[in-house]
This record gives structure tokens, C-alpha cells and sequence, in this order.
């Protein structure tokens, strides 16, 4: 049995505990070799859950490494990796990430891909460089519902799409899970601060981006972004986010939020095509194709993910073993065409213009 050589590089990132919890339940298949973290642009005044101090020690505690080094750099030449898991702060994704899979070393790394078209393209071209696999890990991937939502749509149970929409469910921010942060200590923290890609737009935004380049399937043409900053006043970043996106022949509407005590509809996705409606509820997928009824004609129930690839380390594992592709929201393609939109929509919420789309156009031919 082949044991893989892993390491963890940046803990701002609270998914860090769940991406090491999956890799930690491989159990001998995973050698864990020792973590880096990367120096906060603002010290932080909180140890508290979901912290990177708490995060650090979570992360060690789970994985009984017992090396954390200053610089990442240093760990990279001293250890011989084969998979690094990596959630330091968005803005920083193009760099670190780039710096690793040159080195040949495979990464995942936490939803979004990056802050820019640009980094996105960096950390690309490096995993071609260095002859490496990237997968970003999106939690929405693991949601049978969506996957049964892709599949009809797929199928064509609405017809041809025109227009798709999501939001993030139900959130009043990153620390609004009983962590208790005053706000005080949550001007600390890297998610309130723009410079380092906090802000709801690139927390929760990136979900409906990335679904939405999977159910449409088709390149960005432009989009309009608008972000705000409503509830989050210790912070110079927005708390709510949304991006119209105009693609061939549909729209995406999406909403990123951390000021939603409950929606009161489904997140989604939702999907209208020319002959009916699409609606995701959890694991609930409800088609209505009739006109002036509250009733779906057909209610579909997703079945669970195959065991053996119903979670990223799994999926990672089976994809470095097997050959076989990475679920498609993991892989290039649909997240170079997520940033996309992310990208556009970014430039769009600064300039207060509709702003074209970047015009890079990802096929394989282009990387050569």
C-alpha cells in the first residue's frame, strides 16, 4: 500500500480542520510531516474556535505532527511532500499554492481558487510546470442534492437552461457558529479585512460561481457586481456580495450573504429552463413544469456519494491512484471558468460598470 507524505501550509481558513479530518480517517495511507502557517496581516486578539491559533492546534492535535515552521519555504525544502493541504487567507492562494506545485507536489487547496484571473492562471500553469495536481475543494461538491440537480438538468428535465441562481443558506458570517468573537477581536481577523480576500463576496459568492460554470457549461461573457458592508462594521470588508453573470444564453444570479438570519426559500440551485423549473432543497430536488401551481410534477431524492469518493481525500486519493478525472468542480476547467466570474464580477463591484470577462477561454490547447 502506497502511503502518502502530507503537510498542511496556512491556517486562517477554518475548513482546514475538516479537509485534515477526511485525509486523518485514510488512516495508514496518510503520513502526516509537518505544518507551516503563514504571518496574519493583523495579529490576531483570539484563540477562540475557528481562529488560526485555535485551527493550529486542532489541526496538530488531530494529526500528531509536532513541526510547525515559520516559513513555509523551509518546510518544502526540508521535507519530501507528496500532498499539501493548504487554507492560508484567499489572497494569498496564488502565491503559495504556485510555489508548491512547482515543486511536484500535489495540492488542494479550500474554496475560492484565488482573488484574480490572474493568480488563477499562475497556479495553472504551475501544476503544468511542475507536472502536478491541483484540486480546489468546494463543500457544496458533497452535497447529493446538487449532484442529482446536475444530473436532470443534465438530462434535460427544464429544457434548456436560461437561467440559474444561487445563494449561500442561512449565515451571519464566519464566527456566527457560537464562537462568540467580540467585535473587537473580529477586527482581527483576516475574514473582515479586504486586503487579504475576506469578505462575503469571496466566501460565499465563489459557490454559486462555480456551480453555476457546471450547470451552464458554457464561458463568461460579462457580469455586473455590487458588494456592501450592512452589519459588519469592524471590518473594511463587505457582508453581502452578488454578481449577475451573462453568459451565450443564460444568466447567473448569485448571492453571497453574511447578513441572513433565514432566507425563507431554498438556497438552491435553482434552474429555469424553457420547459420547466429546477429546484434544489437539500438532498430534494423538485421539477414544476405546469403553469399557476405550487405543486412540483416530479419530486426526486438524492442517493448518498459512493463510499469510496464521498469526500476530498477520497476523491484525491482515487484520482492520484486511479487516473481517473476529478469530480468536475475540483478540477481546472470549471474553477478557471468560476474565477471568471468571480474576476469580472470583482472589477465590476469597483468600477460600477457591467465589465467584460477576462477573455481567457480555458482548453486544454492553451496550456501547452
Amino acid at each position: 500500500m502506497k502511503k502518502y507524505r502530507v503537510g498542511v501550509i496556512g491556517f486562517a481558513h477554518m475548513h482546514i480542520n475538516s479537509l485534515v479530518k477526511d485525509f486523518v480517517n485514510l488512516g495508514d495511507k496518510i503520513e502526516w510531516v509537518a505544518c507551516a502557517d503563514l504571518k496574519p496581516a493583523t495579529p490576531s486578539l483570539s484563540e477562540k474556535p475557528s481562529t488560526r491559533a485555535h485551527n493550529i492546534k486542532n489541526v496538530m492535535d488531530m494529526t500528531k505532527m509536532t513541526t510547525l515552521y515559520e516559513d513555509y519555504n523551509q518546510l518544502l525544502d526540508e521535507s519530501d511532500l507528496d500532498i499539501a493541504i493548504v487554507c492560508c487567507e484567499n489572497s494569498l492562494h496564488g502565491k503559495v499554492v504556485s510555489d508548491i506545485l512547482l515543486r511536484g507536489i500535489h495540492v488542494v487547496v479550500e474554496k475560492p481558487m484565488a482573488t484574480s484571473m490572474t493568480d488563477a492562471l499562475r497556479m495553472v500553469y504551475a501544476a503544468k510546470e511542475g507536472n502536478a495536481t491541483l484540486a480546489v475543494n468546494w463543500p457544496s461538491t458533497w452535497n447529493p442534492g446538487i449532484r442529482l440537480a446536475h444530473e436532470l438538468t443534465s438530462k434535460g428535465v427544464v429544457g434548456r437552461v436560461f437561467k440559474f441562481t444561487y445563494r449561500n443558506s442561512d449565515s451571519q458570517g464566519p464566527f456566527s457558529y457560537g464562537e462568540n468573537l467580540t467585535d473587537l477581536e473580529k477586527s482581527t481577523q483576516w475574514w473582515y479585512d479586504a486586503r487579504t480576500g475576506g469578505g462575503a463576496f469571496w466566501d460565499y459568492c465563489c459557490y454559486g460561481s462555480c456551480l453555476a460554470s457546471w450547470f451552464i457549461g458554457s464561458p463568461l461573457r460579462s457580469a455586473y457586481g455590487l458588494r456592501a458592508n450592512f452589519d459588519s462594521p469592524y471590518g473594511n470588508a463587505e457582508d453581502y456580495g452578488t454578481i449577475t453573470a451573462r453568459f451565450d444564453n443564460a444568466i447567473a444570479i448569485i448571492e453571497g450573504s453574511w447578513t441572513t438570519v433565514n432566507s425563507g426559500v431554498p438556497s438552491g440551485p435553482i434552474v429555469f429552463g424553457l420547459e420547466g423549473t429546477l429546484v434544489t432543497d437539500g438532498n430534494e430536488v423538485r421539477v414544476y413544469d405546469k403553469r399557476h401551481t405550487t405543486t412540483p410534477s416530479a419530486v426526486y431524492h438524492a442517493e448518498p456519494l459512493p463510499e469510496n469518493r464521498n469526500n476530498i481525500a477520497k476523491e484525491f486519493l482515487h484520482h492520484l491512484e486511479t487516473g481517473e478525472p476529478l469530480h468536475p468542480t475540483l478540477d481546472i476547467e470549471t474553477n478557471l471558468n468560476a474565477m471568471m466570474i468571480l474576476d469580472a464580477g470583482y472589477r465590476s463591484s469597483l468600477s460600477g460598470k457591467l465589465e467584460q470577462a477576462s477573455g481567457y477561454h480555458y482548453a486544454p490547447a492553451n496550456l501547452q
